[in-house]
C-alpha cells in the first residue's frame, strides 16, 4: 500500500491564509509537467496542436490553450526549451502525446512533475512583495501579462508567469518551505504579522 501524496507546503496552509489580505496565496501542488527540449519548428508546431495550445515563439512568454487535457499553459524556457504545465496525474498521457508529434524530430520530452510545487499569489501587494526579493522588474509595463521568466527570488530559483489577476510561481519542492517563510517575513510592512 502507498500512501497518499504530501503537499510540499501542506504544514503552511495556516500561516499562508495568515497573509491576507496584503497576500493570497494558495499552492496548488503536483500539477503536471513536462520539461520539452526541441527546435524544429514543424515538430514544435505538431506539439502544440496536439495539445491544444500553441508553443510560445516569443522569449520570456507563456501560452495558454484548452484541448484534450483541458487547460495547459505552455512556458518559453529557452530558445529550444519549454515547461508544459496541466492538471495534475496527466503527466503520462501528455508525454505519450507529445512524443508522438515529435516523430523522429531530434528532442525530448521528459516528466518533471515532481520537481516543483506551485504557488498563486494574489493581491494588492503581490509585485511589492516579490520585488524585495527579486531582480526583475515587475512594473506591468516591464512584465505585462503573459510574462514568464526563470529567476531568483530571496535566492531561491523559480519560474515566475504574470496572469490578469495573479503571479504563478514555480519553486522546487525541497525549497517551497523557505520560500512561503521568506514570503511571510516580505509581508510584514504590509500589516501581517510573521
Amino acid at each position: 500500500m502507498t500512501a497518499d501524496p504530501t503537499s510540499p507546503l501542506a504544514a503552511w496552509t495556516d500561516r499562508l491564509a495568515a497573509l491576507a489580505p496584503a497576500l493570497h496565496v494558495a499552492e496548488r501542488p503536483f500539477r503536471s509537467q513536462l520539461t520539452v527540449r526541441a527546435s524544429d519548428p514543424d515538430a514544435i508546431a505538431a506539439m502544440g496542436s496536439a495539445l491544444g495550445a500553441q508553443f510560445p515563439l516569443v522569449p520570456c512568454t507563456f501560452t495558454e490553450g484548452s484541448g484534450p487535457f483541458g487547460d495547459v499553459e505552455v512556458l518559453w524556457l529557452g530558445p529550444d526549451e519549454f515547461l508544459v504545465t496541466a492538471a495534475p496525474d496527466l503527466q503520462i498521457a501528455i508525454e505519450e502525446v507529445l512524443r508522438g508529434a515529435l516523430g523522429s524530430s531530434r528532442g525530448s520530452v521528459v516528466d518533471t512533475s515532481a520537481q516543483r510545487t506551485t504557488l498563486v499569489l494574489e493581491g494588492p501587494h503581490v509585485r511589492d512583495v516579490l520585488a524585495h526579493g527579486c531582480a526583475v522588474d515587475l512594473h506591468p509595463s516591464s512584465a505585462p501579462t503573459g510574462t514568464c521568466v526563470q529567476t531568483l527570488l530571496a535566492r531561491t530559483g523559480i519560474i515566475l508567469q504574470v496572469h490578469d489577476d495573479d503571479v504563478t510561481l514555480l519553486v522546487r519542492s525541497s525549497f517551497a518551505e523557505y520560500l512561503a517563510a521568506w514570503l511571510s517575513d516580505a509581508c510584514v510592512e504590509y500589516g501581517v504579522a510573521s
